[in-house]
């Protein structure tokens, strides 16, 4: 009987670390696009000179952040004004092995690689700098289908800080945003294929934004975040306010919209924060406005304004949401706010504003605890609470810079990067 016990509670926990392992980090924010990790048993303490530091591999300049799956890292680098380099590299040891390169010249104000692949049974998607989607076979190595983000759509000019879309799987389809200087549509491809399933016209403000999937009344709705008006960038052109818009995944149907948002630069995706609760944070300049969609007896959407102010936001990223709570860094031209948590119905708790600050660095919520980078040399532990700011440990181990890249956790490594490294760190027992 005791063997028969045995039995079973090994394959249970061998089925569940199954699971979690086997999530890995598949796309930007995580498994779930939302900077949250199922992975457990994280150190609670550091040693004095921080976390032990596995292995560290040099790369480009540049924000582009990496995707696991499988005991492999795939990331998107770049040679300025040369071109995109998608690498793979082993998560044991760094080694890189093997990488796919292709011509994509030119440069803009804050150099170097934008996004993070997305990684789908046995395909890896990325989307450069100058808009080059690929779907890449990672066991051949080789392109299954190629696609431009702005050449293909009518576009003649990039983005003023390049195109930096993140693909979102859904089913069959694939979904990104596409440019057409200074505006921007959605597309939905087949995903195998590469064929045009969808697309909207290009109807809205550039967006540096990705989509993100929402829950609304039990059904799946792509969402979008649309920027405002960039006046500064895009003088004499038609002002109008950022968009927040639901898509049926399937037709590419506008099923609601949100038309208050006021953030020229949007970064990042909107979030689902449950119970049809949508998030949209920013850091150009208006910081965050929560709605509640709800489907009416006719089939139709309503959409109501929950709160909107400036108090709280984030320049590159969603916030972790943990136990009814909003974790965000909020840094704009005018303000430092650093680290800052908010209650769900949008009342600020505590902003950690210089002491210490927190500008645009990455974030990921595991095991009750939230590893963070400041955007500068330090990786933070910190315990969230809304009562006041807990630090748990910290550590500079990052080179001096713009290290505003995301990170990624799987299998008690963190993935972490720099402007000039790629970091392997063990931040489990």
């Amino acid at each position: 009987m005791k063997r028969i016990l045995l039995l079973i509670v090994t394959i249970v926990t061998i089925s569940f670390l199954s699971q979690v392992c086997g999530q890995g980090w598949p796309q930007i924010f995580g498994p779930d696009r939302n900077n949250t990790s199922p992975q457990k048993g994280l150190l609670r303490t550091w040693p004095a000179k921080g976390p032990e530091v596995l292995w560290s591999i040099d790369v480009g300049t540049g924000y582009g952040g990496p995707a696991v799956k499988d005991g492999k890292i795939y990331m998107l680098d770049r040679d300025d004004n040369v071109k995109d380099i998608l690498r793979c590299f082993d998560l044991t040891s760094g080694k890189e092995l093997w990488r796919f390169e292709y011509e994509a010249s030119g440069t803009v104000s804050f150099p170097g690689s934008r996004s993070a692949p997305t990684i789908d049974g046995n395909f890896v998607y990325s989307c450069g700098h100058n808009g080059d989607l690929y779907c890449i076979n990672i066991t051949t190595h080789k392109p299954v289908w190629h696609k431009n983000l702005m050449k293909d759509f009518g576009g003649t000019k990039l983005p003023v800080w390049a195109i930096t879309q993140c693909p979102l799987i859904y089913g069959d389809l694939l979904f990104v945003s596409y440019s057409q200087d200074p505006y921007a549509g959605l597309v939905a491809f087949n995903k195998l294929t590469g064929n045009i399933v969808w697309k909207t016209e290009a109807f809205a403000n550039e967006t540096y934004a990705s989509p993100a999937l929402a829950k609304i009344a039990g059904e799946d709705h792509i969402v979008m975040a649309f920027s405002s008006t960039n006046t500064y960038m895009h003088k004499g052109i038609k002002q109008s306010k950022g968009r927040i818009i639901g898509f049926n995944p399937q037709s590419g149907k506008i099923l609601w919209e949100y038309n208050n948002w006021e953030n020229a630069i949007q970064v990042a995706p909107a979030l689902d924060a449950g119970e049809g609760r949508i998030i949209v944070v920013g850091g150009y300049e208006l910081g965050t406005a929560m709605i509640k969609v709800e489907k009416k007896a006719d089939g139709s959407y309503s959409v109501k304004e929950l709160f909107r102010h400036n108090d709280f936001g984030d320049h590159t990223k969603p916030p972790i949401l943990y136990n009814g709570y909003f974790y965000a860094q909020f840094s704009t031209n005018d303000r430092r706010d650093g680290l800052c948590c908010m209650s769900i119905d949008g009342k600020v708790m505590w902003k950690t504003m210089r002491s210490p600050s927190f500008d645009k660095g990455s974030m990921i919520l595991a095991d009750g605890l939230i590893l963070a980078t400041d955007g500068n040399k330090t990786l933070y532990l910190i315990q969230p609470d809304p009562s006041g700011f807990k630090r748990l440990a910290s550590a500079e181990i990052l080179e001096m810079g713009q290290n505003w890249g995301p990170i990624a956790l799987t299998d008690g490594k963190l993935l972490i990067r720099d402007q000039k490294r790629l970091l392997c760190i063990r931040v489990s027992k």
